[in-house]
């Protein structure tokens, strides 16, 4: 492992051997990055295959040619992949977490409530039906509460009505109301259609800026490293190297890095600084933000399945509402008319006869029938939960292995540019040899 970083790193291969140890080992990292890069453009950013396969072809040669001919860019290819473990890393995988949760659990949302809906407009449309229906059972108590009215003033001689029977009129034209209706649930459903496929569309663009502006700020980010590192002594120089080291036991002034283990931190130690460690706990409060807005979305899921599941089963538990009409008539046989009494004086009448009308009429309310499409509710989906809180562990393993991803970054530019490190080996050697002497 050793032979092939070296002959990997090294600016120039000396020979034939390294030339094709060189190939073979851009070669293969190319074709793990463009099976990567199309998986990436094809699952996660949700292209076309042929336009993944179209980008990831070109992609993929161009990256062999950039990282066999070029040295500095072989350089920032290999830092960017322990880049990914630092905030642009996480912003990548926290895009492809949203995209998940977009996809998978926001139409499971709009599914759920789409079968409330459909139960409104079945009670709606039964219950309308149902009304409609019994207004013949007005229709027929007053027609039968008419002939009693008749029997009862048909012995007085001073009046005759035209027509004791109630002029009932009834509407029902049902077919404009159930049309009414079918028209507000297409509106509404495609109202819900527009929403959902205005959401995936918005999500789906802005989760590909957000993942494009992500690669091309790693790329930015480790050139931009390389050339700090480059052309900075000083930039990220406070390590105790192996080659600072070497030449401190050769200056015989090794004491130097035993006074100043507070402030220089081994490459390979597991050490933080009280910098370093307060920048994590901010990262981590950060991305819990970002992880309660996802379980909310996850909460929505969950309340709207529950929710459309117990409407199901209460509706199917419904049963028919009994409607009772009772219709009490009654005439004493001692009754007299009370009205115009001087004219009862002039005109004979008869008493009124007993009478009595008392008769039940009997209707049956339907709120659900077997004939209404309802579709069932779907439940949420166990394993987009599992998927996104894996990422989230890795997410939160990330903040605190961003430190040590930085600390690679510098190992891998040191390796590549080892007479470069000599130099900022000697610069921190006589940094700390004045530090000392003042003190």
């Amino acid at each position: 492992m050793a032979d092939l970083w070296s002959v990997y790193s090294k600016p120039v291969p000396a020979n034939g051997r390294e030339l094709w140890t060189l190939f073979l080992q851009c070669s293969c990292s190319t074709v793990v990055i463009g099976g990567l890069f199309y998986n990436w453009m094809f699952a996660s950013l949700e292209y076309s295959w042929h336009l993944s396969i179209a980008m990831a072809i070109p992609f993929s040669l161009l990256l062999l040619l950039t990282l066999f001919m070029v040295h500095p860019a072989r350089c920032v290819f290999t830092m960017i992949m322990p880049t990914l473990g630092t905030k642009q890393g996480r912003k990548l995988l926290l895009s492809t977490c949203i995209m998940i949760v977009v996809v998978n659990i926001t139409p499971n949302i709009i599914s759920n409530i789409k079968t409330i809906l459909q139960i409104i407009k079945c009670i709606c449309k039964n219950s309308s039906e149902s009304l409609l229906n019994s207004t013949a059972l007005l229709e027929t108590a007053s027609w039968q509460f008419g002939d009693a009215i008749q029997e009862t003033v048909h012995s007085i001689n001073i009046y005759r009505p035209m027509n004791g029977h109630f002029q009932f009129s009834l509407f029902n034209n049902s077919t404009l109301i159930y049309q009414q209706m079918h028209l507000a649930g297409e509106k509404i459903g495609r109202d819900f259609l527009a929403v959902e496929v205005l959401v995936k569309d918005s999500v789906r663009v802005g989760n590909r800026l957000v993942a494009g502006f992500s690669m091309l700020y790693l790329c930015f980010e480790s050139t931009w490293y390389l050339k700090n590192y480059l052309t900075n002594l000083r930039f990220d120089n406070f390590y105790i190297t192996k080659k600072l080291e070497h030449l401190a036991v050769d200056k015989k002034a090794a004491h130097l890095l035993v006074g100043s283990s507070k402030s220089l931190i081994r490459p390979t130690g597991l050490k933080l600084s009280r910098g370093e460690v307060m920048l994590c706990l901010v990262q981590a409060m950060l991305l819990t933000v970002a992880l309660m807005l996802m379980l909310v979305v996850v909460a929505m899921d969950h309340f709207a399945f529950k929710v459309a599941d117990t409407v199901v089963r209460k509706v199917a538990q419904f049963s028919v509402v009994p409607v009772t009409l009772n219709i009490k008539y009654n005439v004493s046989a001692g009754a007299k008319i009370g009205i115009l009494p001087f004219l009862l004086r002039l005109f004979p009448y008869n008493e009124l006869p007993l009478q009595v009308f008392e008769k039940s009429y009997n209707r049956s309310l339907i709120f659900s029938s077997a004939h209404c499409r309802i579709s069932p509710p779907t439940p949420p989906n166990p394993s987009v939960v599992l998927v996104v809180g894996l990422l989230f562990c890795i997410l939160y393993a990330t903040v605190f292995l961003e430190t040590y991803a930085h600390r690679l970054c510098r190992k891998i530019a040191g390796s590549f540019f080892e007479s470069w490190e000599e130099k900022r080996a000697h610069y921190l050697y006589k940094k700390l040899s004045r530090k000392h002497k003042e003190e």
